[in-house]
């Protein structure tokens, strides 16, 4: 099974192990490089800022981890997506468009707390919420 973690399933799988069952058991852990801006934006704010950066390092370059950049093809999903919500009126983040766009793109199993992912039926997703 490969899925791509969104911002908030990495954060949460840090703190309290939630997603832990799924992340251990996947054959490919997709982390988009959306994802990682994210995250690094917020190490930015905070502190252990530059623990936080060494422990995502380390953990990108496990052999089940990659990270997964933006490119033609995900362009064209993410052309889709917007269209679709923009249709419908049901707007989400930018970043999370471009997530999902790559989640499809890849065949994977999206790993997100995130709600609002269910304007895009499409995109298959895991939705955990509350600690591990």
């Amino acid at each position: 099974m490969t899925v791509v973690l969104d911002t908030n399933a990495y954060s949460d799988w840090r703190k309290d192990g939630r997603w832990n069952e799924i992340i251990s058991t996947a054959d490919r852990v997709l982390v988009p490089a959306v994802v990682l801006g994210e995250l690094r934006a917020e190490f930015l704010r905070g502190q252990p800022g530059a623990e936080n950066e060494r422990k995502l390092v380390r953990y990108v370059s496990h052999p089940a981890v990659e990270v997964v950049p933006v490119v033609e093809a995900s362009s064209r999903g993410y052309a889709q997506f917007k269209h679709q919500l923009r249709l419908a009126g049901k707007p989400i983040p930018e970043n999370d468009v471009w997530i999902a766009a790559l989640a499809v793109e890849h065949a994977a199993l999206l790993l997100t707390s995130d709600a609002h992912f269910e304007h895009l039926p499409q995109v298959a997703r895991a939705v955990v919420t509350g600690e591990a």
